[in-house]
């Protein structure tokens, strides 16, 4: 979160609790009652700490104001603060029942939200819930809808705001690895979304890409450990390393901010082998990526799986450089990385990633 936002709560908390109303407990209050009840839950972004005192114990406050946290006991006594931002949560895997995230996601930049997301999907427990409430692009005019803007009438200003589509928000959720129970629009000013942790994996994406890697859909293991390719005998990151395009084994944080490397896959289903995905699958898959290529503009794709790229978007397509690209990004495909493809070796697969690194180079602005 930008730290004049930031600000903005430090300087104002107690004039932003005096002049703002928390409205109606009850959203929380039915949260609440969907989560289990032996675990802690989390109040990210929680301000004064409103919504807290409905959302039961124990409960974990976090907001990355010191001022508001400072007025949380007033609503939640018994709540542990945490000065944090929702964009890098200081959480270990799992260790939240529920998460309660009410407009403050939408504080982040746009592009910064699928790793905040990431952060989220690794802190809850499995089968556990999230509910996230961000502005509707509706709220503002479409000049404004993804960059820093004012809220209109604010009487707080400084603040930075992006502003979500329908469309964007079921692309990033679902990117992130989470199972969408449903999203309400209000039509007016808010979307509402409902999650559940499932067994997956999340994208690791943002701006600036050189190169985004897509495999065809996770492993369970993957899916556990929070790196793709991370099955033994998967050759990626040994090829990977060899072809230069990483530094840090079975590290996509690293890849992604050191060396513009994101990653993400065509479904996010994890499962034992790729073969159990069918052809719908990678097909509804492969419009979620489009849209995500077109939004962060990587300058090459490459798709790690022959028969993945071949359901999805061309039967006939060989390994290489694509004569088609991809939501405007330069289209690479190569074999399958994992131990079960036998027709390629580690010195194939490293030449291929060693190619479509090239591309991306040449493709820098």
């Amino acid at each position: 979160m930008d730290r004049a936002t930031v600000d903005v709560y430090e300087k104002n908390a107690e004039r932003w609790q005096a002049t703002k109303s928390a409205g109606s407990l009850d959203r929380p209050a039915r949260f609440t009652d969907q989560i289990r009840h032996d675990g802690v839950r989390a109040d990210l972004g929680c301000g004064p700490g409103w919504h807290a005192s409905a959302l039961g114990e124990p409960l974990l406050a976090l907001d990355a104001s010191r001022a508001m946290l400072e007025l949380v006991p007033g609503h939640a006594p018994n709540a542990l603060r945490v000065q944090a931002s929702v964009g890098a949560l200081p959480l270990r895997r799992g260790c939240l029942v529920g998460a309660w995230a009410d407009k403050v996601y939408m504080h982040l930049r746009m592009e910064e939200v699928p790793r905040a997301l990431a952060d989220l999907k690794r802190s809850l427990a499995i089968s556990a819930h999230a509910h996230l409430r961000v502005t509707s692009e509706r709220k503002t005019p479409a000049s404004q809808h993804h960059g820093i803007a004012p809220m209109p009438d604010s009487n707080f200003p400084g603040r930075h705001f992006d502003y979500w589509s329908l469309q964007r928000l079921t692309d990033v959720l679902e990117g992130a690895g989470l199972l969408i129970d449903g999203i309400v629009d209000d039509g007016e000013e808010w979307l509402d979304a409902q999650v559940t942790n499932q067994r997956s994996l999340s994208d690791c994406v943002g701006p600036n890409m050189r190169l985004l890697v897509c495999g065809l859909n996770p492993s369970i293991r993957a899916a556990d450990a929070g790196v793709g390719f991370v099955t033994p005998g998967n050759r990626f990151w040994p090829a990977a390393l060899s072809a230069g395009i990483v530094s840090t084994d079975r590290d996509p944080i690293h890849a992604l901010e050191i060396h513009g490397v994101g990653m993400t896959d065509l479904v996010k289903i994890a499962s034992a082998r790729a073969d159990s995905i069918s052809v719908d699958d990678y097909k509804v898959g492969a419009e979620r990526l489009k849209r995500l290529v077109e939004w962060l503009r990587p300058n090459v794709i490459c798709f790690v799986g022959l028969s993945g790229y071949r359901s999805a978007v061309d039967r006939t397509a060989q390994a290489g450089l694509q004569s088609q690209k991809f939501g405007g990004a330069i289209t690479y495909v190569m074999p399958n990385t994992s131990g079960v493809n036998t027709h390629s070796s580690l010195a194939d697969l490293t030449a291929h990633l060693a190619a479509a690194w090239r591309l991306g180079s040449i493709n820098q602005p």
